[in-house]
């Protein structure tokens, strides 16, 4: 066993201190509904979106895991999901009190609104989800809160520390994600009081993970292997179609839950999300085919993953017909910006920027464009219908977010790096994660003889 530092009793030290405080918070029996608010039918719905949102996690974990170098596998995994372990315990200290509390100038929620969820089972419904109670509204957002920071681990993968990327979800989901949640969803929020859209999350989930993603390459580096530049090649594929049948399954939820009720407008996003998904897929195997490549498994997963990301923000607010477009499109964009980077010296080990960063952009200002009024009244046409207000909103928001979620996620890097290293060391990168961070190993169960004699050979060499 290693010798302990003060660094290794501290993440205990603020679980038992939130723990402790909580104590003091009472219990609170639930809204009773007095005036026949609620409607069951909704509240049903959600409580299933919820739990299909929270599968997305695990599935990102299953996504990633499968794609990293073979002595990095577990490690990949727990870093995604041990999101729902930090960022829950995070939402319901502070977290949903930041992203829905009271209004501070439409920047901030007030912390102290919902603090240690105070409030929240006997309050009053959420002003945009009325049928159903607040505790339900705040627990479908958690799931959201949850999978962002996981999104940003496939960028860093392969050579970050444990425990600083466990310290990096705290302070994004406080520092970047709530900020922007509120300014987005917030009624009282800038972004919403300007008109900006987005329905689902392509703008608050993937948009600044996909920006925190860029900003974490940038500050640790690049792995050895990628200076050196090895082919390695994912370690287990079947994991990937794993993961992208568990998100994009998932992603109904989070797409369709979105609509907040059991109404016609879930419906329509939950057709959008599956068709925009569908098509993104085949474009990108159909255009990797064209310029000379295989029609691969990978390749119809990212693809698919990207249409899903691409659709989040307009899901329900534009036509079942136009979400091919958006995901032809955003497949085709991704897939080109990824060559791109393969190119440069960017270590994004697993395209997060390309797909959940750009894939979100091209999703949001699609929104702009393909948005319709006849799908959703409450919104007006986009450019592509000749309303050209909602796409300067849809362009000044993404210019807003892709600046602050890069800024501040670079300087909670650094921040991280000057408190405890963000990377590991150089003999453990070379060893794997799974091994120096958590004394673990990955065996499949099936290896090829060739796969075999390699592990046997790394296995003598260590």
């Amino acid at each position: 066993m290693k010798k302990t530092s003060f660094q290794d009793y501290l993440p205990f030290i603020v679980l038992a201190l939130v723990a402790i405080v909580a104590l003091f918070v009472p219990g609170e029996l639930p809204f009773a509904d007095p005036e026949g608010k609620y409607n069951y039918g909704d509240i049903a719905w959600i409580l299933v979106a919820s739990c299909l949102v929270f599968l997305m996690t695990p599935g990102l974990s299953f996504f990633y895991g499968g794609m990293v170098n073979r002595k990095n596998v577990i490690s990949t995994l727990v870093q995604s999901f041990i999101a729902t372990g930090v960022v829950s315990i995070v939402w319901v200290a502070v977290g949903f009190s930041l992203s829905f509390g009271t209004s501070i100038n439409g920047l901030i929620g007030d912390p102290s609104t919902f603090l240690f969820f105070k409030g929240v089972p006997s309050g009053q419904p959420w002003s945009l989800g009325t049928t159903i109670p607040l505790l339900l509204f705040a627990l479908f957002q958690m799931k959201f809160a949850v999978i962002t920071p996981a999104l940003v681990v496939g960028a860093v993968a392969e050579r970050i520390r444990f425990t600083s990327y466990v310290l990096f979800m705290v302070l994004f989901s406080l520092l970047v994600y709530a900020p922007i949640a509120h300014w987005t969803w917030h009624p009282d929020g800038i972004l919403f009081k300007l008109g900006v859209l987005d329905f689902a999350g392509g703008t608050v989930v993937h948009i600044s993970a996909g920006c925190a993603a860029l900003a974490g390459v940038l500050v640790l580096k690049r792995r050895k292997d990628h200076i050196e530049k090895k082919e390695l090649q994912p370690a287990n594929i079947p994991f990937v179609l794993l993961g992208t049948g568990l998100l994009w399954f998932g992603w109904f939820g989070f797409n369709a839950g979105s609509a907040l009720g059991a109404n016609g407008l879930a419906a329509s996003a939950f057709a959008t999300t599956n068709t925009a998904a569908a098509a993104a897929g085949l474009s990108w195997i159909f255009f990797d085919v064209i310029r000379g490549r295989k029609a691969s498994a990978l390749g119809f997963c990212i693809g698919a993953v990207v249409g899903l990301v691409a659709i989040t923000p307009a899901a329900g607010f534009v036509g079942i017909p136009q979400s091919i477009m958006i995901g032809f499109a955003s497949a085709i964009v991704s897939n080109l910006v990824a060559h791109y980077k393969s190119k440069t010296a960017i270590d994004d080990t697993l395209d997060v920027f390309p797909c959940h960063g750009v894939g979100g952009m091209v999703g949001m200002l699609l929104t702009g464009i393909f948005a319709s009024k006849n799908v959703n009244g409450a919104i007006s046409d986009g450019l592509f219908y000749g309303g050209f207000e909602l796409f300067k909103n849809q362009v000044i928001g993404l210019v807003i977010v892709v600046v602050y979620s890069f800024s501040v996620s670079y300087g909670i890097f650094k921040l991280i790096n000057l408190i405890h290293p963000l990377r590991v060391s150089e003999e453990e990168e070379e060893l794997g994660l799974d091994a120096t961070q958590h004394n673990e190993q990955y065996h499949p169960a099936m290896l090829s003889v060739q796969d075999n004699g390699a592990l046997k050979e790394e296995q003598m060499a260590h």
